[in-house]
């Protein structure tokens, strides 16, 4: 540790920073983008160890209700923590739905339910791209008691033991429809009516206060199929992101995201800015979507989409399923770091140490296209040789800061009386709870300058001779 005398204790920052403007105890700090794998955002692959291909930091699965579920009250959760600790391995948070029918499975359906009497509709699902023509399906009937039962019981017991685990990023709702995405096309008479829905919803509320869940579908109190979600504490998924995503204005397409969204009204249009967007890059569109010339004419802009929007995370197989070109890999990087936040701390200022306490002001904005969603932890720190020497909780918020808002202030004194005199470097980091997780890097220079997860901010020195 390299000692200094009281002549030196200014708030002298690092290289990369500007001196201050004149008069004014404050210090700028210099942009540089965040990393496109920053936690709970960007491109989502289906679960496995692709790190090698694009950067991430969340993984999806799909889970067949079966699995999890063996009675009305017996629940056999062991295939659920494979699937987290399987990609909580990786420092990666998972994405997850539980579906009840899906085009070419079989068995989804718990056997004690059939047993009970729940009927099952069969019929052939016409699958758009080759080699296979048609799928089997196994559509249970929505409405019998024991199944709507069953559902509340399993979404009771799921958040009483999942709800704000820090291995899952959100869940998709699921349950109902073909891949759990809330339709039976092409037979929509087989769909859960209002009262099923809402009474999913319900449940999915009560059981879930801190983890995110995402509805498919934007609905108003008039829609005609879906229950009115728009007031609900639900984020939405597009799963057709960037094929029907932008409204065209066209008789056909009222079911695309954006012209669903509006015509749920103004709660469900402002959804963003409480509650997460994710999705699907719709398969037709996979890898393609990021180069300057798709080659298909359906495909719509990305960028658009994103802004439109406000998009988080998405699922996403194009740029996982093998290399891809590098020019590709570079717009790809260049479009997904656009997505979901991306924080940047434009100055800061640092006091003297004075009676063994520190001022410390540091101004936070949001550069992305959607705030952060969930109430992670912020600290201080003094490091030296690369290291936290000690660290402060801090009073800042990271939630809901929207993007183009003016920086939000955080504001701390910390106590400093028992540490040694010396120079030391004052960080700040925002702590992912996911032990071993990705940390949440900020869009400024001086990111992992002095140690690894921490943005430097200046130097600070104790003075010798100061009261213990």
């Amino acid at each position: 540790m390299i000692r200094c005398c009281p002549a030196l204790c200014c708030a002298v920052l690092l290289a990369a920073v500007l001196p201050p403007a004149r008069g004014d105890s404050w210090q700028p700090l210099q942009y540089a983008p965040a990393p496109v794998d920053n936690p709970l955002k960007g491109l989502v692959p289906y679960r496995r160890d692709v790190r090698d291909r694009f950067p991430h930091s969340m993984e999806f699965t799909y889970l067949p209700y079966s699995a999890l579920v063996k009675g009305y009250d017996e629940f056999d959760w062991r295939p659920l923590e494979r699937v987290l600790n399987d990609v909580a391995g990786r420092g990666h948070q998972a994405v997850f739905r539980v579906y009840l029918e899906f085009p070419g499975r079989q068995g989804a359906i718990p056997e004690f339910l059939l047993k009970d009497g729940l009927r099952v509709h069969k019929y052939m699902y016409p699958k758009p791209r080759p080699p296979v023509r048609v799928l089997p399906v196994e559509s249970p009937d929505y409405q019998n008691e024991n199944l709507r039962r069953s559902l509340k019981r399993f979404l009771a017991a799921l958040g009483e033991r999942y709800d704000g685990d820090p291995r899952i990023g959100f869940i998709t709702a699921g349950l109902l429809g073909a891949w759990g995405e809330w339709h039976t096309y092409p037979r929509p008479e087989l769909f859960a009516g209002k009262t099923v829905q809402e009474e999913v919803m319900t449940a999915y509320e009560a059981a879930f206060r801190t983890t995110h869940v995402l509805l498919r579908y934007p609905a108003g109190e008039n829609d005609p199929q879906y229950a009115a979600n728009s007031g609900r504490r639900f984020g939405y998924h597009d799963d057709s992101f960037a094929w029907a995503t932008l409204h065209t204005g066209r008789p056909g397409d009222e079911w695309f995201y954006m012209t669903a969204l509006k015509a749920a009204g103004p709660d469900a249009v402002a959804k963003w800015k409480r509650h997460p967007i994710g999705g699907e890059i719709r398969p037709e569109a996979w890898g393609r979507v990021f180069d300057d010339d798709p080659g298909v004419e359906r495909i719509q802009n990305f960028r658009d989409c994103v802004e439109a929007t406000h998009v988080t995370w998405l699922l996403d197989s194009g740029m996982f399923a093998r290399k891809q070109p590098p020019e590709r890999v570079r717009r790809a990087m260049e479009h997904v770091r656009r997505m979901g936040y991306e924080f940047h701390c434009p100055r800061v200022s640092i006091g003297e140490v004075q009676d063994g306490k520190l001022a410390v002001k540091l101004e936070i904005e949001n550069r992305g296209v959607a705030p952060f969603y969930y109430d992670w932890q912020v600290q201080w720190s003094l490091l030296a040789d690369g290291a936290p020497v000690k660290t402060f909780p801090a009073s800042g918020k990271v939630t809901h800061l929207l993007p183009g808002e003016e920086p939000r202030l955080w504001a701390d004194t910390l106590d400093l009386r028992g540490m040694k005199s010396g120079r030391y470097v004052l960080a700040v980091q925002v702590m992912n709870p996911l032990a071993g997780g990705k940390p949440l890097r900020f869009g400024n220079q001086t990111q992992d300058a002095a140690a690894p997860a921490w943005l430097s901010l200046g130097h600070v020195c104790i003075p010798y001779g100061r009261p213990p």
